[in-house]
């Protein structure tokens, strides 16, 4: 085991200085940046900074006071539509005026009056040259609705006082039981506990699914290109296995960590600020607990799966093989990823439950448990103990399969062939 430093070192730098990887990591850079610029497109494009104008006329006195009530409700800072009175030219028709009006590009859409009820509510018709436009027509819906609240309870005789009272808004605190607090997380702490188990899962299954198909890769070229048998006479085979998981690993975390510095660097720039701002993300709210055991999970998960494709990738000899080698461990990584991400909405289900001690998804479910609900401590040492457990036994019979298997050419041995090999091997 002591060349175990050399072939990390040859690992990791044959990999970092090829283009495959330096081009894979430029293009996911790229595209990384215009997720996070996404927010900043749709308003600059949408023209969201300001409000629709929506033009009216109105031709009675029934007709303004129903309209200052409109514009009362409608017209405040960070509403998506703007409402604007135009005087009626002598002789003209409210709806042919407001067609004019768009066509003339002074107004988006434009509204029509008609018959009022006994609440004093008249019919109102919203027009546009947009089809569909279902956000003005809800919120004028919406405005409208509180107007008609406001003329019964005015109607009825209630005081001031009380219809103060009933128009007053109630708010529910929502707070999330939590082990490690005792007054329970916070909207902003649950927020960030969920953009974390987020980035942990997929950065957990595209580790696993790049790096292990990848180490299992590298370990079939060098079996059917006969390098293997040149390597084995300098590096043991358990260094060379370790040797190549490690670097697998560094090569990973370099990509995380370069993902990041392009995350912070877009997140960073002026015109983003405010935009991101209203998604609530409040690192300082962020739970250690979860950040802790996300990482001994993420470690423990990549280096079990690690060790597995090694093993897979040892066994064949034909690099044509090696897709049908390696398809169970794909189907389960596949399994956890699937069970974690389709169980965020309900992390206390039994499913979720039950796989959090299965060491294969344990890496990924556990997760939810941790962040979403409140757990105890001693369940998540016992996930562990048994997620341990299992990586030092796949390990011990990996170790054999694949200082076996890498020796072993040909077609790709049974496991009864494998099995007598790994007994008569000293």
């Amino acid at each position: 085991m002591n060349n175990i430093g050399t072939v990390i070192k040859f690992t990791f730098l044959n990999k970092v200085r090829s283009k495959s990887f330096l081009i894979s990591t430029l293009v996911f850079a790229i595209i990384i940046s215009i997720g996070v610029h996404i927010p900043f497109f749709i308003k600059m494009f949408s023209g969201d900074s300001e409000a629709k104008l929506i033009g009216y006329v109105v031709q009675n006195e029934q007709e303004a006071a129903f309209a200052n009530q409109l514009e009362q409700y409608t017209n405040y800072d960070g509403s998506s539509i703007a409402l604007k009175k135009y005087e009626l030219p002598a002789g003209s028709n409210a709806d042919q005026f407001g067609t004019k009006l768009v066509t003339d590009g002074d107004v988006r859409g434009y509204i029509i009056f008609s018959e009022f009820d006994n609440n004093g509510i008249p019919a109102v018709t919203y027009k546009s040259e947009a089809l569909g436009d279902y956000t003005t027509v809800s919120q004028l819906e919406q405005t409208i609705q509180i107007i008609k609240q406001q003329n019964i309870i005015a109607s009825s005789g209630l005081s001031n006082d009380i219809i103060e009272q009933l128009s007053a808004p109630v708010v529910v605190n929502s707070l999330q039981i939590s082990f490690g607090s005792e007054e329970g997380l916070s909207e902003d702490e649950r927020g960030i506990n969920m953009w974390i188990i987020y980035g942990l899962i997929i950065v957990l299954f595209m580790g696993i699914m790049i790096s292990g198909q990848t180490i299992a890769a590298e370990v079939t070229a060098e079996k059917s290109s006969r390098v293997m048998e040149v390597l084995v006479t300098s590096v043991s085979p358990l260094a060379s296995m370790f040797g190549k998981i490690t670097g697998m690993f560094l090569l990973v975390v370099t990509q995380l960590v370069t993902y990041i510095a392009v995350v912070i660097i877009n997140v960073s720039l002026p015109h983003n600020n405010e935009i991101l701002s209203g998604l609530n993300i409040n690192f300082s709210a962020l739970d250690p607990f979860v950040l802790i055991y996300g990482l001994i999970y993420f470690f423990a998960g990549f280096f079990l799966f690690s060790v597995l494709y090694a093993a897979l990738g040892s066994i064949v000899s034909r690099t044509e093989d090696l897709g049908q080698a390696v398809m169970p461990m794909t189907i389960i990584s596949l399994a956890g990823f699937y069970i974690a991400m389709f169980s965020i909405a309900t992390p206390e289900s039994t499913l979720v439950t039950v796989s959090s001690y299965i060491p294969f998804v344990s890496p990924f479910v556990m997760l939810l448990r941790i962040g979403l609900t409140n757990i105890a401590t001693w369940e998540i040492l016992v996930s562990l103990a048994i997620l341990f457990v299992t990586i030092y036994v796949c390990v011990a019979i990996s170790a054999r399969i694949y200082r076996t298997g890498v020796l072993m050419y040909g077609k790709r041995p049974s496991l009864k062939e494998l099995y007598k090999a790994m007994k008569a091997y000293k």
